[in-house]
C-alpha cells in the first residue's frame, strides 16, 4: 500500500524545544511527510522568558496558534513527549477535529477521567529523589521555585543516558528554565471531556529504559487511562528522538497509515 503524506506536529517536553526533533524531523521530511515542530512559550528560541509564563494557556499558547490557523479540512497527528503529553491532550480537546490521533511518547497522558494533578502526584512519589534539578527563588528562599532546570550529571545518567553524546552536549547547550506552576492552576485549564479529547484516537509509545518517566510509572498510567494503542521501544531511554530516532519514525509512519 503507499503511503500518504501526512502532517505531524511535534510538541517538545519541559525545558526542551523544536531542536530536539531535529532528527525525527528529516526522516519524516525524507519519507514523504510535512512536520511542524514548535517552540513553546519561553522554550527553544521562542521569545518569551519563563518568569512571563503566568499559566499553562500561555506556555501552550505556540500550540493552540498553529492549530487555529489550520485549514478548516486538514488534520494532523500530535505527538507529545515528557511534558509535552499535557500540551497535546489540552489541544486535542480544544480541536478533536483536526487531530487525527495524539502520540503519547513517554509522555504523561492525562484524561477524562485520569486527572493531570493525579498523574503529577503519582511522577512526584515515584520520582528519584536524589535527581540532578536546579531551581529559580524569584519569591526568595522561603517560597516555592519558581522554575527547575535539568542539571548536568542529571541529563547525563536520568534523561540521556543511552543518547549520543553529541545530542547530550546540543541539549545541555540548548536547555532553558521549566516554569512550575501550581498543580490546581494547571488542572483547572486542563479539564478534558469524552465528548471532545476523548473521540481522538491515542497512541502511547513505551521507552523501556526511560529512567525520568520510568517503565513502571508509563505502565501505571496505560492502566489508568488506556489507550487505543501501545507500542514499545524496549532500548531507549527518555529522549527517544536522539536514542531512537529511526524505530521512533516507524512507529509513527504506521500510526499514520492506521489512524488517519
Amino acid at each position: 500500500m503507499e503511503e500518504k503524506q501526512r502532517h505531524f506536529v511535534l510538541v517538545h517536553g519541559a525545558c526542551h524545544g523544536a531542536w530536539c526533533w531535529y532528527k525525527l524531523i528529516t526522516l519524516l521530511k525524507s519519507a514523504g511527510h510535512k512536520v511542524t515542530a514548535l517552540d513553546l512559550a519561553a522554550s527553544g528560541v521562542h521569545p518569551k522568558q519563563v518568569h512571563e509564563l503566568r499559566s499553562i494557556s500561555d506556555y501552550c499558547e505556540p500550540l493552540t496558534k498553529f492549530m487555529m490557523s489550520l485549514p478548516a479540512e486538514e488534520r494532523v497527528i500530535l505527538v507529545g513527549h515528557s511534558f509535552g503529553g499535557l500540551g497535546i491532550s489540552i489541544a486535542m480537546e480544544k480541536f478533536p477535529e483536526k487531530i487525527s490521533a495524539g502520540v503519547f511518547a513517554a509522555a504523561i497522558m492525562p484524561g477524562p477521567d485520569f486527572t493531570y494533578t493525579t498523574v503529577k502526584e503519582e511522577l512526584a512519589r515515584r520520582m528519584d529523589r536524589n535527581v540532578d534539578t536546579q531551581y529559580t527563588y524569584d519569591d526568595g528562599p522561603n517560597n516555592p521555585p519558581t522554575s527547575s532546570l535539568f542539571g548536568p550529571i542529571g541529563m547525563s545518567t536520568m534523561v540521556y543516558q543511552l543518547s549520543p553524546p553529541e545530542d547530550l552536549m546540543l541539549g545541555m547547550m540548548l536547555i532553558r528554565p521549566d516554569r512550575l506552576l501550581s498543580d490546581a492552576a494547571v488542572q483547572i485549564e486542563a479539564e478534558l471531556t469524552k465528548e471532545r479529547h476523548g473521540t481522538v484516537p491515542r497512541i502511547y509509545i513505551v521507552c523501556g529504559q526511560d529512567k525520568t518517566l520510568k517503565l513502571d510509572l508509563q505502565r501505571w498510567m496505560i492502566q489508568q487511562n488506556p489507550p487505543d494503542e501501545v507500542k514499545l521501544i524496549s532500548d531507549s531511554d527518555h529522549m527517544v528522538m536522539f536514542s531512537k530516532a529511526q524505530e521512533l519514525c516507524c512507529c509513527l509512519q504506521e500510526i499514520a497509515n492506521k489512524y488517519f
